[in-house]
């Protein structure tokens, strides 16, 4: 069944032009799944000479850019990006054309129905109404100002100026809703009780022919605009079995074996580069290309797992996902697969922790080069508003050129796939305590400042060959493991390396505040703060000299006691009698 039915119609009515405007999206396979519906609607404002192609411009650009938008990222930061570029496109096309960049004016209100959420996105006096068992309610609110008399003007339009403000509302759906787009060529004619009696008596019926009634009821009772309206209905959910679940999951089957020599969909596998419980690691051949690359194939353990066997498919979604030369590259297939696994770069280098062991305490200088080529692909992960959540030095390689990259991103956190409804749960972290900010050990999904605290946890750990709280361990309690961590206090760098200035050592403490929003508001401002001196560390980063030097605090407190006793025995020796 098809999880959404819907119509629209736009009639120029009384007017020689429509300069009203709709589009409507519903798509199949997985981009129904990641992206959803959309049904948006535009009035074109006459005043403005324009007003027919802003309309136009408006709903059809929404929605070819909503679908080519990345999967990874939320409905709302894809739809506000997108009404902002719209909005400026409109100014900046009025003034070329028009001379004057508000003459391409317009009305815009969106319907974005994505898994079990509908999210309005709305600017002008078009309207969206939610009708649910009996009931209609208008979900957004008439941009409208009053002026002289009874006059009312349009106050807030896509098109008028460099600044637009956006009203968002959602709404968590249930079978059986209704949604109504409509613009004020309808609404205004058409009152809301006579429009809940008309959906009430044709609920049943195709969308389409509720849409034709309305419209025409708007002509009979005046209307003297162009008149527009979308209807949506919401069959069904989209849940999914278990059954059906599975049985996607398993539409390629496990591999077999493998050894040197064999031949898998164009590859030839060299060799084992490592094996575990959960996965097998293979150096192979791609016979296209001849280079090395790498296989990884899922472990025969978890075959009827449906939660390990979409989380192994989660890693090659990310990585085909996103790019960056600081992140492992994930290989597309050419072939047909035959079997369930996927292809990487091979890197010919060593992993940070093997660099680490070979340079204990390494010049400043060297870990900040390191540092920024990590925050490039951390910033990679955060555009596209995933978070990596496993960042550690056994998960970054340095290959021989001594371009670093971050490998294994299985942990990483995609904004957009956790507004889907699924049974598999997307939230578990498989992340090292020792390198995991509070927040996610505190069961939280974790955001740009949770790699920024792991991050930092590893630069620590370069300069001074420890931990800066000291190690957390693997207890299976949750609770104890944050208990320790709330009693373990921040070691200031310099006690284990005099060697990096003392305000290196201040940016790493902000960086690894336990509270998330007392860190780095960007990775960016971390790197400048490890390049050269903060001058607001002076007073906000100030330690007592127990903490800062704590020899010479008790060497200059004991002179101190000293000296008091010395002078307590003078002091009695002249008041004996």
């Amino acid at each position: 069944m098809v999880p959404v039915i819907a119509a629209q119609q736009s009639l120029a009515g009384i007017k020689p032009a429509n300069e009203d405007a709709c589009n409507l999206q519903i798509p199949s396979g997985e981009l129904l799944y990641s992206k959803g519906v959309v049904a948006t609607i535009a009035d074109g404002v006459s005043s403005s000479a324009g007003a027919a192609e802003a309309s136009r411009g408006a709903v059809q650009g929404l929605v070819s850019d909503y679908y080519s938008t990345p999967e990874s990222w939320t409905v709302t930061t894809a739809i506000s990006k997108i009404y902002s570029a719209l909005n400026q496109w409109l100014l900046g096309h009025g003034q070329r054309v028009f001379s004057n960049s508000g003459e391409l004016v317009t009305t815009l209100s969106t319907l974005i129905i994505k898994s079990a959420t509908a999210t309005i996105f709305h600017v002008g006096d078009s309207r969206v109404y939610h009708y649910r068992d009996g009931t209609l309610e208008q979900v957004t609110q008439d941009h409208r100002i009053k002026g002289r008399g009874d006059k009312e003007y349009l106050g807030r339009a896509m098109g008028i100026n460099h600044h637009l403000e956006v009203d968002v509302h959602r709404i968590t759906i249930n079978p059986g809703d209704h949604f109504l787009l409509c613009t004020d060529g309808v609404h205004e004619f058409v009152s809301d009780r006579e429009i809940s009696t008309l959906i009430e008596q044709q609920a049943a019926a195709e969308p389409k022919q509720l849409v034709e009634q309305l419209l025409q009821l708007a002509l009979s009772h005046g209307s003297n605009d162009n008149l527009t309206a979308q209807f949506l209905t919401i069959q069904q959910l989209p849940d999914e079995e278990e059954s059906e679940l599975y049985q996607r999951l398993q539409e390629l089957p496990f591999p077999p074996e493998l050894s040197a020599g064999m031949q898998i969909d164009g590859f030839k596998i060299l060799r084992e580069l490592h094996s575990s419980a959960r996965t097998q690691v293979y150096l192979a051949l791609d016979s296209h290309t001849e280079q090395q690359v790498v296989i990884k194939t899922p472990s025969v353990n978890y075959e009827d797992d449906p939660t390990y066997l979409d989380t192994f498919r989660h890693e090659e979604w990310v990585g085909l996902r996103i790019e960056s030369p600081h992140l492992i590259e994930i290989k597309a297939v050419r072939e047909r697969r035959r079997f369930l696994y996927y292809v990487t770069e091979y890197i010919d280098g060593i992993t940070l922790r093997q660099w680490m062991e070979e340079n204990p305490q390494p010049p400043l200088a060297e870990v900040r080069q390191i540092a920024a080529q990590l925050i490039r692909g951390l910033r990679a992960f955060h555009r596209m508003e995933m978070v990596h959540r496993d960042l550690k030095p056994e998960n970054i390689m340095i290959d021989h050129h001594g371009t670093v990259k971050i490998i294994d991103l299985g942990s990483t956190r995609i904004s957009g796939i956790e507004e889907c409804k699924s049974l598999t749960d997307h939230s578990r972290v498989h992340s090292t305590r020792n390198y995991s900010a509070p927040e996610l050990i505190r069961g939280e999904l974790g955001t740009a400042q949770s790699d920024q605290f792991s991050l930092a946890v590893i630069l620590y750990e370069m300069l001074s060959g420890k931990l800066p709280y000291g190690t957390l361990g693997d207890h299976p309690s949750i609770s104890r493991v944050l208990q320790k961590l709330q009693r373990s206090r921040f070691t200031a760098l310099h006690h284990h390396n005099e060697n990096p200035p003392l305000w290196a050592g201040s940016a790493l403490q902000m960086a690894l505040d336990p509270n998330p929003k007392q860190r780095y508001p960007a990775l960016s401002e971390l790197l400048a703060d490890l390049t050269q001196a903060n001058p607001s560390f002076r007073m906000d980063t100030y330690q007592p000299l127990i903490e800062r030097d704590p020899l010479t605090f008790w060497r200059a407190l004991s002179l101190v006691l000293l000296l008091s006793n010395i002078g307590l025995l003078i002091w009695l020796g002249i008041s004996t009698p």
